[in-house]
């Protein structure tokens, strides 16, 4: 199953762009997309700011951002290692706290069944993206997992 916005449902439901509320250390998130382009600015207010995006407007606010050369990635006013085990926690926690809290992308990641999840867009490279293609499914895989076991 291709994960994109635009797709056929459950597909297009489970994309970062979709609206998909949640709260994650006490900040009210509207969209994965917009707490992963947030993770790109160190001032906590921008943060909490681009947290409450969707979408396009999400991915293009953190779009210009240049964290790659140091890997730097900020969460609530502390560094964070993009490379670092920390950070994959952190992605981790962000994933779980939306199928655990948000019921609507719950439903769409159990109606997925059984499908092997793709993102045909995304990247592979960490050096390249806050979330790599094999990221991002094998964080869906696990919460399907997790909450089919629980359904």
């Amino acid at each position: 199953m291709d994960i994109g916005a635009g797709k056929a449902y459950p597909a297009g439901a489970l994309s970062n762009f979709s609206p998909s509320p949640f709260v994650l250390d006490g900040i009210n998130i509207a969209s994965m997309e917009g707490f992963l382009q947030s993770l790109k600015f160190s001032n906590p207010e921008k943060q909490v700011y681009v947290c409450g995006l969707v979408g396009k407007k999400a991915k293009f606010t953190g779009k210009r951002k240049r964290w790659q050369r140091d890997g730097i990635l900020w969460w609530r006013g502390k560094e964070i290692n993009r490379y670092s085990q920390d950070y994959q926690d952190l992605l981790a926690r962000a994933f779980a706290a939306k199928f655990d809290q948000n019921e609507s992308a719950r439903k769409a990641l159990l109606a997925s069944g059984k499908a092997v999840f793709r993102h045909s867009l995304g990247k592979n490279k960490q050096s390249e993206t806050v979330l790599t293609v094999t990221e991002f499914c094998s964080l869906l895989t696990k919460n399907r997992e997790k909450h089919s076991k629980a359904a």
